[in-house]
């Protein structure tokens, strides 16, 4: 890159600043860790068996059911006897059918009685891995060395690192989009000054990065959960065959064409945005006129390509975004993911452009009026792109009014609505400071002294050179503080333009926790997602399209009195169920006893107990019919066994009915 402007003069910034920026880190370190690990996006809603099912025998397979389409390998589904030993084939079965996403795996035959551990991990379509683990039994329940997981797939120390990762990659995102949009669309002399160059250049270097830990941590991170891993090169040829890989590998692309970009912008375009300003003032002839309308004719068509070149490369980043996220799942894709695309542009040209203000009102002296009201205009229209397309994501996402107060989706995004109101509301206030904006007697009085006393320092030090180079250093460094005590003196000369940095500054506070907040929506699962898979557990039935069918031991503790028994409810919905009720000794016989009877509870609506006494029907075989379910959700089953006049015991295991 080419530099073709001299470093201006530091401006100290005012006192209130440093704890302001101890706020602001406070308040993104707060919600950083409230982010902690990705939510689950595709959540599991069934499983046969179900999660603390006694089956009386061994199952040939385990299936797992999920609310929306994942990624899974041969290794995604392990199925651990009670010695902590694999028992399925290692095979991935791909079950789906429709709106059906159902994965399983083989189980080896003759399988023994004991407690058995199902641990799955997957990717979700919004690329967020997920993962858990749940027991069932066969038999009768046992002890096992298998430990379920504390800790789901996508924690640890790798999944902070990747979180941190993806958070600056958005605000890179949004600083080198919005600071460039606003030097081409606000303020084209920006292009010249040293510290928008630095601040832009700064956010493409912390994208690029961010985008290269991303990709080398997705092993890991989708993964083991070790750093060791992100040296695995098979693993990253694996991801480099992933939607999410591809739209990395895609973004880094991108950011060589926008490196280029950038070389142009502060390169060509900035020499001559500077031989423009320098030709603009004194008198010229006719001929030098014509050459500089030609020159400036030249520059306003490299700015034409650099704004349609700029705003391709700006819509490919953040359509790397709109093709692995949340936008390319659900409902709607095809129209999400350009309203998506869009939404990601406005926040960068108004969040970013409102950096790329602050950084001027602070650094560069001078900035002109017409510039910051440009830039009210451009923030304008973002702000009306933002709600349009705000409204129809979060109507997307969301769904319902329930999801949007009951799930940490929609409270997320009601802190988002609320952060977009304090905004707007400070933007208004800069608004009015901005109509009032204009350079008082005394700002032109400080600029007309400090010309002149730059032009006299200037015709001085062409006369008298130091030999001495201390001295030489030590007259650069007088001369510095004055002209820093000279452009503080013209900053602070409009109080209108003092006014205006302290509400930019207020509304960048604004913006970087809103910024958080929205990082943070993006790793957490959708209301509409959640919802239904709420819904889904408490009206899914214990087995999918099947009758529900438990074992429970007894022990009643008399004579003859050890057994267990077996019951089905079929079809397992609400309604009308058929109830059949098996009584079986330890050899797995035939048991008749005096009783059996049956109870249906479901206590989260205080129904039941619901009494059942089945007929008897055969030896050790117990039946009834119509029995009336009248509500979905977990119901506890209460079977009470007796086995003579005086012993008897009642087992029970919960159900979903739906």
């Amino acid at each position: 890159m080419t530099a073709i402007a001299p470093s201006p003069a530091r401006v100290r910034a005012p006192a209130f600043l440093p704890r302001f920026a101890l706020v602001l880190a406070a308040l993104l370190a707060a919600l950083f860790t409230a982010a902690g690990p990705a939510t689950a996006h595709a959540a599991l809603t069934a499983s046969d068996p179900q999660d603390g099912a006694v089956v009386a025998t061994a199952p040939a397979q385990v299936t797992l059911s999920f609310s929306e389409q994942v990624a899974m390998g041969d290794d995604s589904i392990r199925v651990m006897d009670p010695q902590g030993r694999r028992v399925d084939t290692g095979e991935l079965r791909d079950m789906c059918s429709g709106t059906t996403i159902r994965y399983g795996t083989a189980l080896h035959s003759g399988l023994p009685d004991g407690t058995y551990t199902v641990a799955w991990q997957a990717v979700s379509a919004d690329s967020h891995p997920v993962s858990g683990a749940f027991t069932f039994s066969i038999g009768a329940p046992s002890a096992t060395s298998v430990a379920l997981p504390a800790e789901q797939v996508g924690g640890g120390p790798v999944g902070i690192a990747y979180d941190v990762a993806r958070y600056a990659a958005y605000a890179g995102f949004t600083v080198l989009v919005g600071g460039a949009a606003f030097i081409l669309l606000c303020w084209r002399r920006g292009a010249t000054q040293r510290p928008l160059q630095k601040l832009v250049v700064r956010a493409w270097v912390t994208l690029t990065g961010a985008t290269l830990v991303m990709l080398v941590l997705r092993t890991p991170y989708t993964g083991s959960g070790k750093f060791a891993d992100a040296l695995d090169l098979d693993g990253l040829r694996a991801v480099l065959e992933t939607k999410t890989g591809a739209s990395l590998v895609s973004r880094l692309l991108l950011l060589g064409a926008a490196a280029l970009f950038l070389a142009v912008l502060f390169g060509a375009f900035a020499r001559r945005t500077a031989e423009e300003a320098a030709k603009g003032s004194g008198k010229r002839r006719e001929k030098d006129r014509e050459k500089d309308r030609a020159t400036e004719k030249e520059t306003d068509d490299l700015l034409f390509g650099l704004g349609i070149g700029g705003a391709v490369v700006a819509a490919g980043i953040a359509a790397t975004w709109a093709l692995s996220e949340h936008a390319s799942t659900g409902i709607q894709p095809g129209i999400a993911m350009p309203a998506d695309i869009l939404h990601l542009l406005a926040v960068a040209a108004w969040l970013g452009g409102l950096t790329a203000l602050l950084v001027a009102l602070h650094k560069v002296p001078g900035i002109e009026r017409e510039a910051v009201q440009r830039f009210s205009r451009v923030a304008f229209v973002s702000v009306v792109v933002l709600a349009v397309t705000g409204v129809y994501q979060s109507w997307r996402q969301v769904g319902s009014w329930s999801a949007l107060t009951g799930t940490s989706y929609g409270q997320l995004l009601l802190l988002k609505v609320g952060l977009v109101a304090v905004l707007v509301g400070i933007a208004y206030v800069s608004r009015s400071w901005t109509a009032r904006l204009t350079e008082t007697p005394a700002g032109k009085a400080a600029k007309v002294t400090r010309q002149r006393d730059v032009s006299r320092e200037t015709r001085a030090a062409a006369v008298t050179v130091p030999e001495d180079p201390k001295r030489a250093v030590q007259l650069a460094r007088q001369r510095a503080a004055r002209e820093n005590a000279r452009e503080k003196q013209v900053r602070d000369a409009d109080p209108a333009r003092a006014g205006l940095r302290r509400s930019v500054l207020a509304e960048a506070g604004v913006a970087v926790a809103l910024l958080a907040v929205t990082t943070v929506l993006t790793s957490t699962e959708p209301g509409r997602t959640a919802e239904r898979a709420s819904g889904r557990d408490a009206a899914a039935t214990a087995v999918p399209n099947r009758a529900i069918k438990i074992t429970l031991p007894f022990d009643t503790g008399g004579q003859s009195g050890k057994g267990s028994v077996r019951v089905e409810v079929d079809p397992g919905r609400v309604g009308a169920n058929a109830l059949h009720v098996w009584v079986d000794d330890p050899d797995g016989q035939p048991l008749d006893i005096p009783e059996v009877k049956v109870a249906f509870t479901l206590p989260a609506k205080d129904i039941g107990p619901l009494p059942v006494v089945p007929e008897h029907a055969a030896p050790g075989h117990w039946s009834a019919s119509g029995v009336q379910l009248p509500l979905a959700g977990e119901w506890r089953i209460d079977v009470t066994v007796r086995t003579s006049d005086i012993d008897q015991t009642t087992v029970q295991k919960n159900v979903k009915i739906g």
